[in-house]
């Protein structure tokens, strides 16, 4: 692991910004996560560049859940947003592993993916510059009340005001990720 610690963003994170309905927190798993902390190679988009498998803990009277995935310490002033998801099945406590690029998914069917900041749809893996350090991604879950009746390309900060007025309860887990030595 490099010395070297990123210039931070300004802003907080999305889940900081949300006070949920309930103190109920919710616990955020994931089998890409090594033993470390760092997020396996193949979810990077140094490497295969797909989707995490998420698990979360059970919320009463869920409708839907959402993920919102931001890195803090990309040398920018807002955090990179590596994923949005919404409207994931209220009865399911987890995503599969590569659940693909598409905006509107069949499976978990209903799920809409939000464009991340390099400007495609789903899932874009950790890619912190070279020699820029670790960085830390922080997989933020969150169990609604309510679908979000939003398409696909509604930036964040709307589906932030969303996520304020139907969270029950929120989760996260954090991960690292540093480049690889070699390319």
């Amino acid at each position: 692991m490099s010395e070297h610690h990123p210039e931070h963003s300004g802003e907080s994170l999305t889940i900081m910004r949300v006070d949920p309905i309930l103190d109920t927190g919710i616990v955020v798993t994931s089998t890409a996560q090594q033993p470390d902390g760092s997020l396996g190679d193949r979810y990077s988009a140094y490497h295969d560049n797909i989707s995490p498998p998420l698990r979360w803990t059970h919320v009463p009277d869920v409708k839907a859940w959402a993920i919102v995935v931001e890195d803090p310490d990309a040398p920018r002033e807002l955090p990179f947003v590596h994923w949005m998801a919404w409207n994931i099945q209220g009865e399911l406590n987890g995503v599969p592993e590569g659940m693909g690029n598409d905006p509107r998914l069949i499976t978990p069917q209903g799920t809409i993916q939000g464009r991340n900041d390099m400007g495609g749809y789903g899932w874009f893996g950790p890619r912190p510059p070279l020699g820029h350090g670790v960085h830390r991604y922080y997989f933020q879950v969150f169990a609604l009340n309510d679908l979000i009746e939003m398409g696909p390309d509604t930036p964040l900060n709307e589906l932030l005001n969303a996520l304020k007025g139907r969270t029950i309860a929120k989760g996260e887990m954090m991960a690292t990720y540093e480049a690889p030595t070699q390319q």
